[in-house]
């Protein structure tokens, strides 16, 4: 069973979150003051106080997952759900304190597309048989 577009796009996105951390890491590492560790803080929810390592480890973690699905891993496709679970919980005291208008609109935007995609990865047939079709593999 051929890999859905939609797959191919999350796991690239993915893919990118890890490539933006592991700069943010290595950025760090190499010159302390250049960059701020708040940077990342959008993908790392609470661990970007943690430091670079913290950083380019969560890197490896979102890279991991677009792997995996990238390759129709269920266990993936399980951990992109999460991710994106996670990411809706984290938007909801931003959107309960915000202030009417734009930001109001940015964060539900925000919750509406993660939601969306982690619907995507649940319930679309073609996912569904995609992932179904996938031979268990470790």
């Amino acid at each position: 069973m051929p890999r859905p577009a939609g797959v191919t796009v999350i796991s690239a996105l993915f893919f990118l979150a890890a490539i933006y951390l592991w700069t943010i890491g290595v950025v760090k590492l190499l010159a302390p003051e250049a960059i701020s560790l708040m940077s990342g803080a959008q993908l790392m929810y609470g661990l970007e106080l943690a430091g670079p390592y913290m950083a380019m480890l969560v890197g490896s973690g979102y890279a991991l997952v677009g792997w995996g699905l990238f390759r129709l891993h269920n266990w993936a496709r399980g951990a992109a759900m999460l991710v994106m679970a996670v990411a809706v919980a984290s938007l909801v005291p931003k959107i309960s304190m915000a202030e009417l208008g734009v930001p109001v609109i940015w964060y539900g935007f925000q919750i509406a597309l993660r939601a969306a995609v982690a619907w995507y990865l649940a319930q679309a047939p073609a996912v569904v048989d995609a992932f179904a079709g996938k031979t268990p593999a470790l």
